[in-house]
C-alpha cells in the first residue's frame, strides 16, 4: 500500500515536534499535526493503568484516518495513538522514544539507543531523531549581518535549553557557563551568540544580557531562523546539556560541540549514556575542555530511519 499523508501526534514540546516532524518530512509525507494530552487526573498516571478511550484525551483528534501513517512521540500521545489504531483499519502507526506499553500495540517503534530497548518492532537510532536538515543550515540567510557578524568571523553559539525534571537551569549552574565561555572564548577573541528555545526561563534571557552587557549578541525571542543562521555562522556550538535533542540537531553541522554540563536534581542513567557515547564517538566534549576543532561523520539519522522505514511500507 502507497501512504501519502502522515497525522502527528504530540504535546507540543520541541523535542517531540522536532522529531514527528522531522520523520515525516523524510517520509515525504503530507502531515497534520496535533496537539494532544491527557486529562486530568489520567496524565499523572503510570500510561499502562489510562483506559484506551476518546474520554480521557485533552485535545482534537479526528475519527477517520484510514490509509496514513500515525506518528507519536512522548507519553501523553500514546493513548490517542491507541485509540486511533484500535478504530481505523489500514494505519500504520509508529511511535518514537520509549512507550513503555506492550510494544505489539505498535507497527513500529523509534527509540533512541540511549532508551536502551529492544524488540522486533524496535528500530534503534544514535541520537534523537530531528527536523533540522544539512541544506536548511546551508540554504539559510545571515540574519545576523545587522550585528556585523559574518561566516569570517570567529563565532561561537550558545544554544540554550530550559528546566526539566533532571535540571533547574538556574542562573548560579548557568552562571558557571557563562565564566567558562568568557575565560575560553570571549577572551581568546571569539564573538558570542545566544539563542533561546523554547524552554528557556525569560530570567535566564535577562540574566545573560547583564552578564555579557554588550559581548554577546542575545537573541531574546523564539526563532527557527535565527537558530539556523547562528548554526552556520559558527565556528564552535555550545549546547547546554538538558536537551538530548538540541545535541542531536547541532550534530547535522559537523562543527565541534560543547555539551554544557550542570547540576542534575537527580541522576538520569539516559542522559549520561547519551552523552558518554557521543563523546566516545567524537562528536561533543565538555565545556572547560581546551578548545579545538574538529569534525566527525555526518550523523543524519532521520533520513536513515526514513529509508528503512519506507522500505516495511512498501511491502505492506
Amino acid at each position: 500500500m502507497r501512504y501519502f499523508k502522515a497525522l502527528l501526534l504530540t504535546e507540543g514540546a520541541h523535542g517531540m515536534v522536532s522529531q514527528v516532524e522531522g520523520l515525516a518530512k523524510a517520509l515525504k509525507l503530507d502531515f497534520n499535526h496535533c496537539f494532544v494530552n491527557l486529562k486530568n487526573p489520567w496524565r499523572y498516571f503510570p500510561i499502562n493503568l489510562v483506559p484506551i478511550s476518546k474520554s480521557v484525551i485533552d485535545g482534537k483528534i479526528p475519527d477517520q484516518i484510514e490509509n496514513q501513517v500515525l506518528i507519536s512521540c512522548g507519553k501523553n500521545s500514546i493513548i490517542s495513538s491507541l485509540f486511533l489504531k484500535k478504530n481505523n483499519k489500514n494505519l500504520f502507526n509508529i511511535h518514537i522514544q520509549n512507550p513503555k506499553v506492550n510494544f505489539s500495540n505498535f507497527d513500529l517503534i523509534v527509540a533512541p539507543e540511549h532508551d536502551q530497548i529492544k524488540g522486533i518492532n524496535v528500530l534503534s537510532t544514535f541520537g534523537a531523531l530531528h527536523y533540522i536538515t544539512k541544506e536548511e543550515i546551508d540554504n539559510s540567510g545571515n540574519l545576523f549581518l545587522k550585528y556585523n557578524l559574518s561566516e569570517k568571523d570567529k563565532i561561537v553559539s550558545l544554544i540554550l535549553g530550559g528546566p526539566n525534571r533532571y535540571y533547574d537551569f538556574n542562573e548560579i549552574d548557568l552562571g558557571n557557563i557563562f565564566f567558562s565561555i568568557k575565560d575560553n572564548f570571549l577572551d581568546k577573541g571569539f564573538k558570542l551568540i545566544i539563542v533561546r528555545s523554547r524552554r528557556t526561563p525569560d530570567n535566564i534571557i535577562d540574566f545573560a544580557k547583564k552578564f555579557f552587557l554588550n559581548s554577546a549578541v542575545i537573541i531574546d525571542f523564539v526563532s527557527k531562523e535565527f537558530y539556523l543562521s547562528a548554526l552556520k555562522l559558527s565556528k564552535i556550538i555550545i549546547v547546554t546539556c538538558d536537551s538530548t535533542s538540541m545535541i542531536s540537531e547541532c550534530a547535522i553541522t559537523q562543527k565541534p560541540i560543547f555539551a554544557a554540563k550542570m547540576k542534575a536534581k537527580r541522576r538520569n542513567s539516559r542522559f549520561e549514556y547519551f552523552l558518554n557515547s557521543f563523546k566516545a564517538k567524537g562528536i561533543i566534549r565538555f565545556l572547560g575542555e581546551n578548545i579545538d576543532y574538529w569534525n566527525y561523520p555526518l550523523l543524519d539519522e532521520t533520513n536513515r530511519i526514513a529509508t528503512i522505514i519506507k522500505e516495511r511500507l512498501n511491502k505492506i
